[in-house]
This record gives C-alpha cells, sequence and structure tokens, in this order.
C-alpha cells in the first residue's frame, strides 16, 4: 500500500510540476533538495528550522512517500546495497565520521560525484564525494528508489 500511494503521490507532484513553468531544467528530486540548501544544522532536526543528517534524509524522502527511520546507520539497512560506481540520483551515500564506529553520517547523492547533506558545521550543503574529508570516510551506499519513483524524479521539468 505504501509503494502505491508513493507512486500516486510522485505521479501528481511530478505531473503538477510539469504542467508549470520552471525556468531552468531541473528534476523534482534537484528543486526539493535545492529548496533546502542553507537550512542550519540541528542536533535529531527533521524540520526546516533545521536538520541533522539522517533526519534531512528522513524529510526529503517523506515527501516522496518513503518512510525512512531517524538514523544515519539504521537508514544504511533500508533498500539494497549499490556499488559506488552505480550511484545514481536519489542514493544514500554513508560515511564514518567518527572515527571508526560504524555509519554516522548520510547524504543524499546528486550526480556528478556530488551529494546534498547537513553538515553539523554549516547546515544543508552540497559537496563532492572526490573532497579528502569525504572520500576518506566514505563507506556504502543504499537504493531507496525503486525505478519507477526514480524514472519521475528525475525526469527534468519543462
Amino acid at each position: 500500500m505504501k509503494k502505491i500511494v508513493a507512486l500516486v503521490f510522485s505521479l501528481v507532484l511530478f505531473l503538477s510540476i510539469g504542467l508549470g513553468s520552471v525556468s531552468a531544467a531541473q528534476s523534482t528530486l534537484d528543486e526539493t533538495v535545492d529548496g533546502l540548501l542553507g537550512i542550519p544544522y540541528r542536533t535529531a532536526g527533521t524540520t526546516t528550522k533545521g536538520f541533522d543528517c539522517s533526519g534531512f534524509t528522513s524529510y526529503v524522502f517523506d515527501k516522496f512517500g518513503i518512510d525512512l527511520p531517524h538514523s544515519s546507520s539504521s537508514q544504511n539497512k533500508e533498500g539494497f546495497w549499490v556499488d559506488k560506481k552505480d550511484l545514481r540520483k536519489g542514493d544514500l551515500v554513508f560515511f564514518d565520521t567518527s572515527g571508526g564506529n560504524g555509519i554516522s553520517h548520510v547524504g543524499i547523492y546528486l550526480g556528478n560525484g556530488e551529494f546534498i547533506h547537513s553538515a553539523s558545521d554549516e547546515g544543508i550543503v552540497k559537496s563532492k564525494l572526490s573532497q579528502s574529508y569525504y572520500a576518506k570516510r566514505y563507506v556504502s551506499a543504499r537504493r531507496v528508489l525503486w525505478d519507477d519513483i526514480y524514472n519521475q524524479l528525475t525526469a527534468e521539468s519543462k
């Protein structure tokens, strides 16, 4: 039932954005996350007043009818594992930022080696996986957007 609701919601969202006028061609996913850039970091934050990393990813995916737990290590158990070379827009990317204690940070892959996340010192920002800090701490990726929803959310708006 949850998948059907997510599919219907995504289709309605996709069609409504597709019928509106958008100056630059962006996908629904891009528009959603770009609208959150600059929101401050807040420990345990789950709203636009402030997000922690997993609160941010949970918030974004909830917009598309996908329920994620509020914990980066728990989110790392959702969907299915994806090899780094096979990353696609919307995949969750996970990092060990706590010195060898396992998954402690999550972001959303945007393509072209870039991901968006809530950084404790910057709030919602885009970063490169190739940045030394993140490259050394990258652990894994998970795919939680099934193909039908992925195709709708990543199609460029007209």
